[in-house]
């Protein structure tokens, strides 16, 4: 039976190893958050102004509830970095000259801290220098206030404020054209005329101090210098994606193991119970001479825990391997100091004694039905099965079915308990399959959507603050422009009853066609001359409908509060938006024809020379190619998936083979004497082939739909359990995932009946003839 421990032994190992896995990078990625944020004093409350003075720090101290607190600049350039044709954007940050604890403090990955008096110093992120292959002593070029300057970077550094580092409320990073760079404050205060002033800060909380009420405070505090509405730890960007990655690793790593332990327990359930009903005569026997149940079912679960000691000596080390693995390509995304896949004994341990329990499970429920028997009864041969018409022979269908298929059929309906349990693991592994290349299908209907649909300008060029109608005819001569449509942002809060959320209002033109909203349903929505159309997120978590009116309070500017009524909402896949038609915000502000930028289309020959020019234009605060953030959302998801996938498939494979292995290996068990006396009786070896695997082919071919509809029902709750505000992903499931799913579990079907095959044709007819059950 060691073909039979071993199919059981590899899905048992599949179960360990994804337990380790996905357990391990989920304690692995929250270990180095926590370890992270608190070695580096990571902020609880975040806050941007236009501007304030220095003195307003000491007012920002006496909140109470307010440990500490760090005032900063916070600007954002152009750059012009080697060997990137478009225009990159850089944050600049202020920082200490001399080296100091503060809060979101650096850790220098390579280099050294600036050095005070060198004005052109600085420290950039490691995901901007290993996008670019910047490295300590190179130079990039910088428009600040208006003036092209050299910066020399003298150290790579990481910050927990950009575990993940990503623009504004984009969702994908481009790290080759969006960066973090440190810059000492007595060299940039003088650069932006902030001198003796801050436009940003940050601050930690005392241990049981109430954020809302902090918020709350600081807020109006700041409100005469132009704040923008202060917001706590969990609704920054960075850790909003980090702790949603770790849900959703918790999530995984609790799905995906119950599948193959299920499988496992019923696998060692057809096993048991085939060897069991052989040998219930020594069962009977041993009763006799006085072993105890206890001892005999303990006896047969030794068959079990064999089974998981293989498996745990397989998938232990491969989860630990993948897990690994795992840990690295993290470390591609988020930028921690200190990032090492934690696999501890305990986990292992946990991992084991749930497989166990599992194959117990299955160990227990092959043999309550022979245990419980008296001696006497147990020591008789079991009753004759009862044989009687087939359903083919009932329903008077028998000319349709040849005498191989009317056997198959009548074998199923003699056991359809085993039956219906085959057919429901190999639809999990057909269901598994779905769910894996079901990533790759919402992924490309994403970027259909969303960049194909509802963004299809070439470049998307942002101010650096609103400009009048002017700017509008300026940014459509630019070289190289075929067609330029402008759009506004405003910062604001919008409130309904005791709800309330910090959004970016997008003005939009009427009818743009350039940039356009649309729904999960790739239906555009027009906007309406007066009133705001909200995603459906931010519609729930607002409480609000169509109809309804809120309250919005501007950010910026003169800070208007007016009520607005919700036009429409609109379910689309991104963020929580907020759309205005662009005269009615405008007329909402009171600002006149006010723009924030532009959307283009490009004459993609004459692009470079737009982009030269935007790198060196002062008013310009950012410039976006959308094909270059498709490039990078691409190459960011293809590492990502390639592993996970891969991994998926391969377990799904072992799934598909070690059903239908060990159903058609207790077939050859149960049926070799019949097979064997056919085979002498006159039938061809293919007649003999078809009623051993046949039952296991009508049972492969019959969980392929059922495991479509399971894999759907699995994605639809992947998808509910997985969304946050961030993004939603969209329930696609297209005909190519369907077909593959089908001929993967076809060909791991054949290869296992192949194995079987070898075994059938090298039967001794005359030994199995006089063999005895």
């Amino acid at each position: 039976m060691r073909g039979q421990v071993l199919t059981v032994a590899l899905v048992v190992a599949c179960g360990i190893a994804t337990y380790v896995t996905m357990r391990g990078a989920y304690q692995s990625v929250l270990q180095a958050q926590r370890d992270y944020y608190s070695r580096y004093r990571f902020a609880d409350v975040f806050a941007s102004l236009k501007r304030a003075p220095d003195s307003l720090k000491s007012n920002i101290a006496a909140i109470p509830g307010v440990a500490s607190t760090q005032t900063r600049i916070v600007v954002e350039v152009n750059l012009d970095v080697p060997g990137l044709g478009e225009p990159a954007l850089g944050r600049l940050i202020s920082i200490p000259e001399d080296r100091a604890p503060i809060l979101n403090d650096l850790h220098v990955v390579r280099g050294s801290y600036i050095e005070p008096n060198r004005r052109n110093d600085v420290l950039i992120s490691e995901a901007f220098a290993k996008a670019n292959r910047l490295s300590v002593g190179e130079t990039i070029g910088a428009v600040i206030n208006g003036r092209w300057e050299p910066l020399r970077i003298t150290g790579i550094a990481i910050s927990p404020e950009y575990v993940y580092e990503i623009r504004g409320a984009e969702v994908f990073p481009d790290n080759r054209r969006f960066g973090v760079i440190w810059m000492g404050r007595a060299a940039l205060g003088p650069a932006f005329n902030m001198e003796g002033g801050f436009n940003d800060v940050a601050v930690s909380l005392a241990p049981g101090a109430s954020e809302p009420e902090v918020i709350s405070r600081l807020d109006t505090l700041l409100e005469p210098y132009g704040g923008l509405g202060a917001y706590g730890r969990y609704d920054q960007i960075s850790n909003r994606f980090v702790s949603d990655e770790i849900t959703q690793d918790r999530i995984t790593g609790i799905f995906v193991p119950t599948i193959f332990l299920g499988i496992a327990a019923f696998l060692i359930h057809i096993v048991l119970s085939r060897l069991v009903k052989s040998q219930r005569g020594a069962i009977g026997l041993l009763k006799a001479f006085g072993y105890s149940n206890l001892s005999i079912a303990f006896h047969y679960l030794k068959f079990a825990l064999v089974a998981v000691f293989l498996g745990t000596v397989i998938g232990a080390p491969l989860g630990v391997w993948l897990g690994r693995g795992l840990a690295t390509m993290y470390q591609d995304f988020f930028r921690f100091p200190d990032l090492r896949f934690v696999s501890t004994f305990g986990m292992i341990g946990s991992a084991v004694l749930i497989s166990a329990a599992a194959a117990c499970l299955g160990a227990l429920s092959a043999l309550s039905s022979v245990v419980r028997l008296p001696a006497a009864e147990a020591m008789r041969p079991e009753a004759p099965a009862r044989f009687r018409p087939g359903v083919a022979e009932r329903l008077g269908l028998q000319r349709f079915f040849s005498l191989s298929a009317r056997m198959i059929l009548r074998d199923l309906e003699r056991r359809p308990w085993r039956a219906a349990i085959s057919l429901f693991a190999l639809s999990l592994a057909g269901a598994t399959l779905i769910v894996g290349f079901y990533f790759y299908d919402a992924i490309d209907y994403l970027i259909q959507v969303q960049f194909q649909n509802a963004s299809r300008e070439d470049v998307t060029v942002t101010l650096n603050e609103p400009h009048g109608s002017s700017a509008s005819d300026a940014l459509a001569q630019l070289p190289g422009v075929l067609r330029s449509e402008p759009f506004r942002v405003v910062a604001a809060k919008i409130r309904f009853e005791n709800r309330s959320r910090r959004v970016a209002i997008i003005g939009l033109e009427a009818r743009s066609q350039l940039r356009r909203i649309v729904d999960i349903r790739e239906h555009a929505v027009e906007l309406p001359p007066e009133g705001l159309v909200i995603s459906s997120n931010l519609a729930k978590s607002l409480g609000v409908s169509s109809g309804d009116k809120v309250t919005v309070e501007v950010l910026e500017g003169e800070r208007p509060v007016r009520d607005v009524e919700i036009a429409a909402t609109v379910d689309d896949l991104i963020g929580t938006s907020a759309y205005m038609d662009i005269s009615a915000l405008n007329r909402f502000m009171r600002e006149g024809q006010s723009i924030s930028g532009a959307f283009m289309s490009v004459d993609a020959l004459i692009a470079s020379r737009l982009y030269s020019f935007l790198k060196r234009t002062p008013a310009v605060g950012g410039v976006a190619v959308r094909e270059a953030m498709l490039a990078s959302f691409r190459e960011t998801i293809a590492r990502s998936l390639g592993i996970s996938v891969g991994a998926l498939i391969g377990f799904a494979c072992v799934i598909a083979f070690g059903v239908v292995y060990n159903g058609a290996r207790i077939n050859l068990s149960e049926r070799s004497h019949e097979l064997a006396s056919l085979r002498v009786l006159g039938f061809t070896r293919g007649e003999i082939d078809w009623m051993l695997l046949g039952e296991q082919g009508l049972l492969a071919a019959a969980s392929i739909p059922i495991g479509y509809l399971l894999g759907y029902a699995i994605c639809a709750a992947l998808v509910y359990s997985m969304q946050s505000e961030l993004y939603r992903m969209p329930l696609v499931i297209t005909e190519r995932t369907f077909a593959s799913a089908a001929l993967i579990i076809g060909i791991a079907s054949a290869f296992s009946g192949a194995l079987i095959l070898r075994r059938v044709h090298r039967l001794d007819l005359v030994a199995v003839l006089k063999a005895r059950e």
